[in-house]
């Protein structure tokens, strides 16, 4: 009679069994596991050589592979005192080898008994022995294995598999290349934060492996090396591509890495700001609690310094040394070839952009963040003039936080009235671009935001500033739908009842043509929010521009009672909103 039940165990379910062992609150120290191993391996070595009186043959082989694997535990206690040991697959092999050893013990422990009783329940087979063999043997791999990585932890990444990741082969890679982030040898450390970095970008698998294994912390700890450019650099970019998701970017904060990235933003040279502002725009993406970490940790106000003239002029003075260095770098090869002047031409548009996709993030739904940046010195200033004099990328995440800006603006008084001032020159500067774009612009997405941030403001504008409509009113006949409709929505929040200035407003858009082509809209529109929001405006136009002529000849009772019965019929608010424009109409005696 055999016990196979000993044996059932599989390497998979093993795994299983360790994983979930490191998600344990209190765990051991790894010096405790590794006296228990050691106390585990004498007892089965004086058992099998000592006691056995069954298949004595096979327990001395036993007891020759523990002890092998006893030296092997003892030469790896020489590294169990290091401050920088990583302790993940050493926990994973340790309770491999721990399974696997009390296997054997309870083989030898079968080959004591003299009774014959005994004998015949508790007898062990050559199968069961076998099976012992190879566990130990598997032990052993695991362990030279983990001496490998350990022993010769500053000459680079052990790329061999052992047997608990034979079913992972990413893994193995991933527990090396973290082991190598420990090490003092920094050439090491950028090549183990390359390599993570292309295991990341690959699946989200091995993102969430990189994070569960551990490897965020020291990944961070990169980034405190200020006096290497590289090793800050490929810690970052290590960073970026785990922070796609909500949970990964809460493991990053978990881990301290706001206040790291926030004093190397500050303190680090121009490559280095442009890979750490590139993820703190990610972190703040994917996750409103480090919109208010960054925040409370000034990186607003650093990132609108950085943007400024003067800020980006000392920057660059002061990183010119250290942008030789990392120029030259394997990580930045595309700006090898090209001249100095293009070089640094590039660089500060690449380092702009992302400064301006990071407070873009930052901003994004959040008022506080908002309010933040309309009260550092020159932060709308510093966007009106980048609005004016770059493109692209660049001029489009302006665009998006100046929007951002404008949505906070439009649903808080106080930062209508204190960053929107008629007097204020930075919020005349961000108007008069916005205008300029919505005029001249040919690219539809930046007209959309322009005209979306214009009406945002709606109820900032005095009755005079007309120039505010016109463009508005203009671009109720473009031929992008989009755009027409971003404009009839606008015009609708210049007249809408919350405006104070309402009657006013929508007498100038009456004047600017506007009444004609919202009709057009409303008669031609192929998009259900095309007519209501044309519909919208109509009626607001009859309510607050009674008594004028436009109206009359345009004929909009007729066309409102129509729209009432084919467009407003799915909405009641709509139909009421009709029938009051209507009912306007009639007493004003059209």
């Amino acid at each position: 009679m055999r016990f196979h039940s000993l044996f059932e165990t599989s390497s998979m379910d093993q795994l299983i069994i360790l994983q979930s062992n490191h998600h344990q609150q209190q765990q051991p120290p790894i010096k405790v596991i590794l006296s228990n191993l050691l106390l585990l391996t004498d007892r089965i070595c004086h058992t099998a050589v000592d006691e056995s009186k069954f298949y004595k043959l096979e327990c001395a082989y036993v007891g020759k592979q523990v002890h092998r694997l006893t030296r092997m535990l003892r030469f790896f206690s020489h590294f169990v005192d290091s401050t920088s040991l990583y302790e993940r697959p050493v926990r994973g092999i340790f309770t491999n080898v721990g399974i696997n050893l009390n296997h054997a013990l309870t083989l030898v422990h079968k080959c004591r008994h003299r009774g014959i009783i005994l004998r015949l329940i508790s007898i062990a087979g050559v199968l069961d022995f076998r099976k012992v063999f190879n566990l130990l043997d598997v032990s052993m791999d695991n362990m030279k294995w983990l001496l490998s990585v350990y022993a010769s932890a500053n000459q680079g990444i052990i790329l061999t598999l052992p047997p608990i990741a034979s079913n992972d082969t990413s893994l193995a890679l991933v527990w090396s290349c973290i082991a190598s982030l420990h090490t003092h040898s920094l050439n090491l450390k950028i090549e183990a934060a390359l390599e993570l970095s292309t295991l990341a970008r690959d699946s989200d698998r091995n993102k969430d492996m990189i994070v569960i294994e551990g490897g965020v912390a020291p990944l961070l700890k990169l980034l405190k090396h200020e006096l290497s450019p590289e090793t800050q650099i490929a810690g970052a970019m290590a960073l970026f591509n785990l922070a796609n998701d909500r949970n990964r970017v809460r493991s990053i904060f978990n881990e301290h890495g706001v206040p790291v990235l926030a004093q190397a933003l500050r303190n680090s040279y121009i490559l280095v700001q442009i890979e750490v502002a590139k993820l703190i725009a990610r972190m703040a993406e994917h996750n409103g609690v480090c919109q208010e970490a960054f925040a409370r940790k000034n990186v607003i106000e650093t990132l609108v310094r950085l943007l400024s003239t003067e800020g980006k002029i000392n920057k660059l003075l002061r990183s010119n040394s250290a942008n030789k260095i990392a120029l030259s770098s394997s990580i930045w090869p595309r700006h090898k070839k090209e001249g100095k002047l293009l070089e640094v031409s590039r660089l500060i548009v690449e380092f702009n952009t992302n400064c301006c996709r990071a407070l873009w993030m930052l901003a994004r739904d959040n008022v506080a963040n908002c309010r933040k940046i309309t009260e550092t010195t020159k932060g709308l200033l510093c966007f009106a003039k980048l609005i004016e004099n770059e493109k692209g990328e660049l001029r489009i995440n302006c665009l998006m936080t100046v929007m951002e800006i404008t949505s906070a603006a439009e649903n808080n008084p106080d930062i209508r009235k204190s960053a929107f001032k008629n007097n204020s020159p930075a919020a005349k500067a961000i108007t008069d671009q916005l205008l300029r774009l919505i005029d001249e612009s040919d690219n539809a997405v930046i007209k959309i935001v322009a005209i979306r941030a214009i009406g945002h403001l709606a109820r900032t504008f005095p009755a005079r500033q007309t120039r505010v409509i016109s463009p508005l009113a203009k671009q109720l006949c473009d031929m992008d739908p989009d755009v027409a409709t971003e404009s009839v929505i606008a015009l609708g929040k210049f007249t809408c009842p919350e405006n104070y200035l309402r009657a006013e407003h929508a007498k100038s858009i009456v004047e600017f043509e506007g009444v004609q082509r919202a009709l057009n809209m409303l008669r031609r529109g192929n998009d259900e929010k095309t007519q209501y929001h044309a519909l919208v405006l109509l009626c607001y136009l009859a309510m607050h521009a009674v008594n004028n002529e436009q109206l009359q000849q345009a004929r909009i009772l007729t066309a409102l009672r129509g729209a009432g019965k084919t467009i407003a019929h799915k909405c009641s608010e709509l139909r009421d909103l009709v029938a009051q424009a209507v009912h306007h109409l009639k007493l004003s005696g059209y």
